[in-house]
């Protein structure tokens, strides 16, 4: 079993570990960027096709929408394009995946790092240094983030990469168990749970929609990882930021076009004359 780096920043533990995402309007299979490149993947679907969008006149953010399927397991590909290390901060439905709290995918949120030219797999929240649960398509009252009350990103994969600010001298994997850093419980103003008001008002607005897609939490699988040490860079490079949608959400939009049309081989067209359009009731 491949074992993946964590990293450990002065004062706080990330974690890094061969353990998935979501996308707008130019068909792709990929989210191609300077830094790295992001792929969602459906345990029963493959590589999910990417429908990008505007990045909000923000050179170095990546937007796209991605069909969500119910019940699909997934995971997140990310890809270092480069040659040296990168730290990235992953959230979904707003909750950083290592830690589990409310993210705003800032450079001192646990993240995973990367070697150079290194990929891996994230299909789970982490619960432990061995172990994952699962991330599955579900709706947002069986999500984890609903389970916390948390509706503020629902239905969004976030990525956010810093590269490292010094390049170590060795940037192999601590042994599990080495470092000196420790996990911070401790929240950050502003990145604590959401008041019981505004979940409340968010839970309502996630059931009254009945559109709206999240992320569960699924069975745990075996997912090993080990700390190491890693020091980003004040600035983030880059931002992605995936949409996963239900088909019938994404046909409403026009991100995907769901109109019918004729089968050229198999003509369903009887011969007899159409009812008049202002008669069709």
């Amino acid at each position: 079993m491949e074992r993946t780096c964590v990293t450990v920043l002065p004062g706080r533990q990330v974690l890094l570990s061969p353990v998935f995402l979501i996308v707008w309007l130019a068909l792709a299979t990929a989210a191609p960027a300077s830094t790295v490149t992001v792929d969602l993947l459906s345990d029963g679907r493959g590589a999910l096709p990417f429908y990008r969008v505007g990045s909000a006149g923000e050179h170095d953010t990546y937007r796209a929408y991605v069909e969500a399927l119910k019940g699909d397991e997934y995971g997140i590909r990310i890809r270092n394009d480069t040659g040296r290390r990168v730290g990235v901060v992953v959230a979904v439905d707003g909750r950083n995946i290592i830690s589990g709290k409310r993210s705003n995918l800032l450079k001192n949120e646990h993240m995973y790092v990367l070697g150079p030219h290194e990929s891996a797999t994230y299909d789970g929240w982490r619960t432990a240094r061995n172990t994952v649960n699962r991330f599955y398509f579900t709706e947002p009252g069986d999500s984890y983030a609903g389970a916390f009350g948390d509706y503020s990103a629902m239905g969004v994969i976030a990525v956010a990469v810093y590269r490292e600010r010094e390049v170590p001298a060795s940037n192999a994997c601590a042994r599990p168990g080495q470092g000196e850093g420790r996990e911070d419980r401790s929240e950050r103003p502003g990145s604590g749970p959401m008041g019981a008001e505004e979940g409340a008002a968010g839970r309502s607005e996630a059931k009254r929609s009945g559109e709206a897609a999240g992320t569960g939490f699924g069975d745990g699988k075996h997912s090993p990882s080990s700390r190491v040490r890693f020091t980003p860079e004040s600035r983030v490079a880059e931002r992605h930021f995936l949409k996963y949608e239900w088909r019938d959400t994404l046909c409403r939009k026009g991100i995907v076009d769901c109109r019918w049309s004729r089968n050229r081989f198999w003509d369903d067209d009887d011969g007899y004359a159409p009812v008049p359009p202002d008669r069709q009731r």
